[in-house]
């Protein structure tokens, strides 16, 4: 089997002899460990106590009593195989979208080369703009290499949903990540049913696949279950479904790959994963025993992946795969801005704030974004704060609405207001047509313009609106940083999704071994669980 080339633990000396016991037992594990690709053997050896371990061959000789061996073992193996075989990957990594083309082709582009599933940031994206990146990704793609977009639930434009499902249908998506949805959408089923056959053999077999990234029971049933029965006979009456495939999505779950999404960047309830994960699960496998489905449902964990650990306290917990997200947003081929970059390679792991969300303003969803360095959330929060409080720009107090315009909006409200509503009617004319007659609906549209631009601003890098950039941003990033601090990835412009989602494999995948080892009653030196990043070949990645 093979052995990693180079260390990636402080120095080891070379073996110390094959067929005998090593010397210093600390360092003979720390090599085990680097060498998880290879055999371990576990033996106990008189007057010494304890399980020991050696690497090449079992030892020999007075005294020396077999215990076991640990298998090789591969990044690949991490994980739930069925995840490769049913999206065509080499591992079990997932880049999650960002919206507003934050996730670009060139970021799923180089994860589907780097062997991992990378979806495309299609939230808060006009559809020609989505239209226009999905074509690219089917000619440079294909079939040949596993890619996805993502579907963010549009509460305000449900023809939006629709608009985008159907640019994916055309453009030969696969893939989508829905994210943000509340309960079951016609957008949604559409996707998931569409294409659904049965095989020679009798066996449902599914075009479309559909990962449903959720932080709460009550939301994972809905994609655990078959899809709604009025949702089916409204698309088949629309002609969206054919009766074949609304027939066939009445005995399939709509999802068969949930994410778990814990505290993160963007919606997220700040759930810890080691709570949520294995409530999910036993939801899962509940709905699986209870509609008696023949096919397997992956569980898969996001939210606070930003370091090896992370990755192999998740698949301990049986996540089938890891899903990062915040950790990529800092990678050069985001389409975040590299001043914005910059900031988050500054970030530690509390410098997170919640802030009103753009797209769910009126209904007071928070998402979490960067603090270090922008005033972005404190700014929100403000807002959200007076529309709240106050039914009309009229109503809040002179001394507030001059901070506003002079702070936070940096034009009169009114010269906001004629931007906001150009804006909407262009984009939905009964958003503007509405405020002219509702004072607090045209409040919150020139607030969610704010929102809105501050995103914007942070991809343009428009460095008179530095401190509004709004960023996404969990703390897997300051994690990810410390974690990162000293070596090759320390600068920002090293970080590519390849060589980080290699280096929290290759990392995830040493620590496993370093549990395998403690579980066997080896011990562990603290050194073990120290894995530090290395630069790897960009054209062949992991060995």
């Amino acid at each position: 089997m093979a052995i990693i080339a180079g260390s990636s633990f402080s120095n080891v000396p070379e073996s110390q002899g094959e067929g005998t016991a090593a010397s210093d037992p600390g360092q003979e594990v720390l090599r085990a460990i680097r060498q998880f690709r290879d055999y371990a053997y576990l033996f106990e050896e008189s007057g010494t106590g304890g399980v020991r371990v050696a690497c090449q061959v079992m030892p020999s000789g007075p005294g020396i009593s077999p215990r076991g061996v640990l298998p090789p073992l591969q990044p690949e193996w991490l994980g739930d195989r069925s995840f490769q075989e049913a999206h065509g990957t080499r591992f079990a990594y997932v880049a999650g979208a960002m919206a507003n083309g934050i996730a670009t082709t060139r970021l799923v582009v180089a994860m589907a080369r780097a062997g991992c599933l990378g979806f495309f940031g299609a939230g808060g994206l006009e559809v020609t703009r989505v239209e226009e990146n999905l074509a690219f990704l089917n000619r440079e793609l294909g079939d040949r290499l596993p890619w996805g977009c993502n579907l963010i639930h549009s509460p305000g434009e449900p023809g939006l949903e629709m608009a985008v499902v159907e640019a994916c249908l055309r453009y030969g998506v696969r893939r989508i990540e829905a994210s943000a949805f509340m309960a079951m959408q016609p957008s949604v089923v559409r996707f998931a049913a569409s294409g659904l056959t049965r095989d020679v053999a009798g066996r449902i077999q599914r075009a479309n696949q559909v990962f449903a990234k959720l932080s709460r029971p009550e939301v994972a049933r809905p994609f655990l279950e078959p899809a709604p029965e009025p949702i089916l006979r409204d698309l088949v009456q629309r002609s969206l479904l054919t009766p074949e495939e609304a027939g066939l999505a009445r005995l399939v779950p709509v999802a068969e790959d949930i994410t778990v999404e814990a505290d993160s960047g963007g919606h997220t309830d700040n759930r810890p994963l080691a709570a949520l994960f294995p409530v999910i699960q036993g939801l899962r496998d509940a709905i699986a025993a209870e509609r008696g489905y023949d096919r397997r449902i992956r569980v898969g964990a996001a939210g606070g992946i930003g370091t090896p650990a992370a990755v192999a306290a998740a698949f301990a917990l049986g996540a089938s795969y890891v899903l990062t997200g915040s950790i990529n947003q800092a990678c050069v081929e985001s389409g975040l801005h590299p001043s914005g970059r910059a900031m988050l390679a500054e970030a530690g792991i509390a410098d997170v704030i919640m802030a009103p969300a753009a797209d769910m303003f009126e209904m007071g969803v928070n998402l979490q974004v960067l603090r270090r360095a922008t005033l972005f959330g404190v700014r929100a929060k403000r807002l959200y704060e007076l529309y709240r409080t106050y039914e009309a720009w009229e109503r809040i107090p002179v001394e507030d609405r001059t901070k506003v315009e002079q702070q936070i909006l940096q034009a009169p409200f009114e010269t906001a207001w004629a931007s906001a509503r150009s804006f909407w009617q262009d984009r939905d004319p009964a958003q503007a047509v509405r405020a002219e007659t509702d004072s607090r609906h045209k409040l919150a549209l020139v607030f969610r313009a704010y929102l809105g631009l501050a995103s914007r601003w942070a991809i343009t890098g428009d460095p008179a609106r530095r401190s509004d950039y709004q960023i996404w941003c969990g703390p897997a990033m300051g994690a990810f940083n410390q974690w990162a601090m000293g070596s090759f990835l320390a600068q920002p412009e090293a970080r590519t999704v390849a060589q980080v989602a290699w280096n929290l494999l290759e990392g995830g995948a040493a620590l496993t071994r370093a549990h395998q080892l403690r579980t066997c009653g080896v011990l562990v030196p603290a050194a073990a669980f120290a894995f530090r990043p290395r630069p790897m070949p960009e054209a062949g990645g992991l060995p």
